[in-house]
């Protein structure tokens, strides 16, 4: 008798080892989508971020943060079948704010970076339940960079400021230094 329980107990275990290897395999894959994803709207932003600043300064390319990365993060949502947004701790847009799990999540990233990790290679996913459904979670930390300093560093110019307090007048997103965790690119997949 115990021996028909062990040796259920045994058959249970590996049949259910290829679900465990089938679940890891989905998360990595699930991982590697939305890595790709953040990565093709970051260059899509940034590509847009160089144009305007090129053609008018970081005043111009305020209009490309305010108007664009939303129709941007839209227009990537619809063509991968998810919704790509972003978020920080230090918020521009009302409309960005984090929900619980990308707060959890940005606080985290920011202990991560504390403790010496690369911010540009600081990334989570995860299945977890969001309005009764199961979905897939995925953040990615935005380092800041030279090109960010010119709207989210400490010494803005005149101008700059100015369009920032008229567009945004609860902003909280200067006082930033190159490394500085930014945000997150945030992704949620059904």
């Amino acid at each position: 008798m115990h021996r028909g329980i062990a040796l259920t107990l045994v058959m249970m275990s590996f049949l259910s080892w290829p679900s465990a290897v089938m679940a890891q395999n989905d998360v990595k894959e699930r991982m590697d989508a939305a890595r790709a994803a953040a990565m093709d709207f970051g260059k899509a932003l940034l590509g847009e971020l160089q144009k305007a600043t090129a053609a008018g300064g970081a005043e111009n390319a305020i209009g490309v943060c305010n108007v664009e990365a939303p129709q941007i993060a839209a227009d990537k949502s619809a063509e991968k079948h998810m919704t790509i947004r972003r978020t920080s701790l230090k918020l521009r847009q009302p409309g960005n704010k984090p929900d619980a799990w990308e707060m959890q999540q940005l606080q985290s990233f920011e202990r991560r970076k504390t403790a010496g990790e690369n911010p540009a290679a600081i990334e989570t996913g995860e299945y977890v339940e969001k309005d009764g459904r199961k979905v897939f979670r995925y953040m990615k930390a935005i380092p800041t960079g030279e090109l960010c300093l010119n709207c989210h560093g400490s010494a803005l110019k005149p101008e700059v400021a100015a369009k920032l307090k008229a567009l945004y007048p609860a902003d909280a997103a200067t006082g930033f230094n190159v490394g500085d965790l930014r945000g997150a690119f945030t992704i949620t997949e059904p």
